[in-house]
């Protein structure tokens, strides 16, 4: 590590001012005037951690969220060496500065991608280094480090095997009972009656059905965790779209006296993508007729949207016993079943996924009949090639 150097003017300027700092001075020749990390943005401001050696290798800034990250007081680590500051090691056990040597390596190298690394005391942390040289070959005159908790990534990897062992355990029941129909009637076709080949081919194709929607399922929300949910946008008769949702409940079996339709005309026209809308539409009120009672009542409305634009409201409520106060924040997450086991618990998250995807919100409360009651809004909008 470079020791013992006189420090040359300072011509690099940062992004951010510590709080506090060394007391360094910027060596003969430096008059009065901005220091190295004189800027707006306090570096406490940052939600990462920020830790910037000089080029002697000791601490000049040492944020509140480094301080946080490491239980380090920023008083212990300012002009301190950075090793002895910042004491990481690899998972094997090797000390992380004496092994990438950043002062003293390849002069082409121009920082570290982010690794995962550990504190004394073996706590995990996420840690990249960018090297800051006056010209790409120069010594290195700032050592940049940037610091992350592993707490996300460690939620977000229990998210993706909680994922993996529910669509695993929603996979098995239907495709052992298809497996089970097929394999029978291919080895004892001749000993059934067509009333029960009818029934088994049914129960398998019911159970394909079932396979088919938790896929769909699953490449939504692949597509809405990327950014990727594609939207084909053309112009959508809401009221229509419900209509034509309750027809086909009430062809299913489901009284027609059991829905109320309530309109506000005029409706603004709304650019949305249709497929997608009715995916939210018989969500929600699959919803309603499976887990809440009495009437279900559906409201299309005009609604002001956040940004004073026009846009269309749709609520629908029941009068079943409600979501408890307790678990609305958590309604639109994954999993969430509720009180009554069934599904995925995949719907709700996906319905949220494509409303925002439009420029929408949705909220969830107590309807007025005491039951659950979700309403989404879509704002008026319109193609881009239109716009």
């Amino acid at each position: 590590m470079a020791v013992g150097m006189s420090r040359p003017r300072d011509t690099h300027t940062a992004v951010v001012r510590p709080r506090e700092d060394p007391g360094q001075a910027d060596g003969p020749g430096d008059g009065p005037g901005p220091g190295p990390f004189d800027a707006a943005l306090d570096p406490d401001d940052l939600p990462d951690g920020l830790v910037v050696a000089d080029e002697t290798g000791r601490v000049i800034c040492f944020n509140a969220a480094a301080a946080r990250i490491t239980a380090v007081p920023r008083a212990a680590a300012l002009g301190r060496p950075l090793e002895r500051a910042l004491p990481l090691e690899d998972l094997k056990g090797r000390r992380w500065w004496a092994l990438t040597d950043p002062y003293g390596g390849l002069a082409t190298r121009v920082g570290q991608p982010e690794r995962n690394l550990l504190l004394p005391g073996g706590r995990e942390v996420l840690v990249s280094a960018r090297y800051v040289r006056e010209h790409p070959t120069g010594p290195v005159r700032r050592l940049v480090v940037s610091l992350r908790g592993t707490e996300a990534r460690r939620r977000n990897e229990r998210s993706h095997a909680e994922l993996i062992a529910t669509v695993a355990h929603e996979l098995r029941s239907p495709l052992t009972s298809v497996k089970g129909f097929t394999a029978t009637l291919l080895a004892k076709w001749e000993r059934f009656t067509d009333d029960q080949k009818r029934l088994m081919l049914e129960t398998v194709d019911a159970d394909a059905g079932r396979v088919t929607r938790l896929i769909a399922e699953l490449l939504d929300i692949s597509r809405i965790d990327s950014g990727r949910l594609e939207l084909r946008r053309q112009p959508v008769d809401l009221s229509a779209a419900v209509e034509r949702h309750i027809r086909t409940l009430t062809a299913n079996g489901q009284t027609p006296d059991r829905f109320l339709v309530r309109t506000c005309q005029p409706l603004p026209v709304v650019w949305a993508d249709p497929d997608k809308v009715d995916q939210v539409l018989g969500n929600l009120l699959e919803n309603a007729v499976r887990h809440g009672e009495g009437t279900v009542t559906i409201e299309v409305a005009p609604a002001p949207a956040k940004s004073d634009e026009k846009g269309t409201a749709v609520t629908v409520s029941d009068e079943g016993p409600g979501i408890p106060e307790e678990s609305m924040a958590r309604v639109f997450t994954r999993f969430w079943r509720g009180s009554k086991r069934g599904g995925t618990g995949l719907g709700l998250y996906i319905v949220k996924g494509i409303v925002e995807a439009h420029g929408g919100t949705i909220t969830v409360g107590r309807g007025p009949g005491g039951g659950a009651e979700f309403r989404f809004v879509l704002p008026v909008s319109a193609p881009a090639y239109m716009g």
